[in-house]
């Protein structure tokens, strides 16, 4: 079993133990659709690092008193994120009037009720999982910007995330790959945030090895 397959798993148990309501219990013990299931697997996972604050299959009632069920919900502190997973056959190409008016109404409802709403294409996943974690990091960051100074660039907001969890120091190449963005623009980056104080160079003279966090920060 993979890291992955594991930690998704004890996820799943861990929500399907504390789930009061009979009808997301179920949906749970079913499984998740295939295109949430990859979505993880290939971009959050990949991206984030663990599944904290995420709900799949979250139960919200709407004006009629039903209930409506999210692919997955963010849910830090007071905040409210909802992520759907936007299959193009049953979405696009085939879909059914009644079912389209009834996406529309959901998106609808979260948006009145301050929800963060951020759809992705399940071919997005397969073809462009780089934009896919860039735009699932740029969605954390919306959540998590009082732990980083205002002004940051998204990239540079993460950098500081990524910095903290980890706890020692890290190269550009590692930021690289979990921005999922050039080496030289993370070089860039990491510049820009030794020049504000936000990182120290722990290690190189000419060419600068590794960054970490300040004392203060550690």
């Amino acid at each position: 079993m993979s890291m992955f397959e594991d930690v998704y798993a004890k996820w799943l148990d861990q929500q399907m133990a504390e789930e009061i309501s009979p009808r997301r219990r179920e949906l749970l013990r079913k499984g998740l659709s295939w295109g949430t299931v990859d979505f993880l697997r290939r971009i959050w996972y990949p991206a984030i690092g663990n599944f904290d604050y995420l709900y799949p299959e979250y139960e919200i009632r709407d004006y009629n008193n039903g209930y409506r069920y999210l692919d997955l919900a963010y849910l830090p502190g007071n905040a409210k994120g909802c992520i759907e997973i936007q299959d193009y056959r049953s979405h696009a190409r085939d879909i059914e009037v009644n079912r389209f008016k009834d996406l529309c109404m959901k998106q609808s409802l979260l948006a009145l009720d301050d929800w963060l709403f951020l759809p992705i294409a399940y071919l997005s996943i397969r073809d462009d999982p780089g934009v896919c974690k860039q735009l699932t990091l740029s969605f954390i960051g919306k959540f998590l910007s009082s732990s980083v100074p205002s002004g940051l660039h998204w990239a540079e907001a993460e950098t500081l995330r990524f910095a903290r969890r980890l706890l020692r120091p890290f190269t550009p190449g590692e930021i690289s790959a979990h921005l999922q963005l050039s080496e030289q623009h993370s070089r860039k980056i990491l510049r820009q945030l030794a020049s504000k104080q936000l990182l120290l160079i722990a290690s190189g003279k000419l060419r600068y090895r590794t960054y970490r966090l300040p004392e203060t920060e550690v």
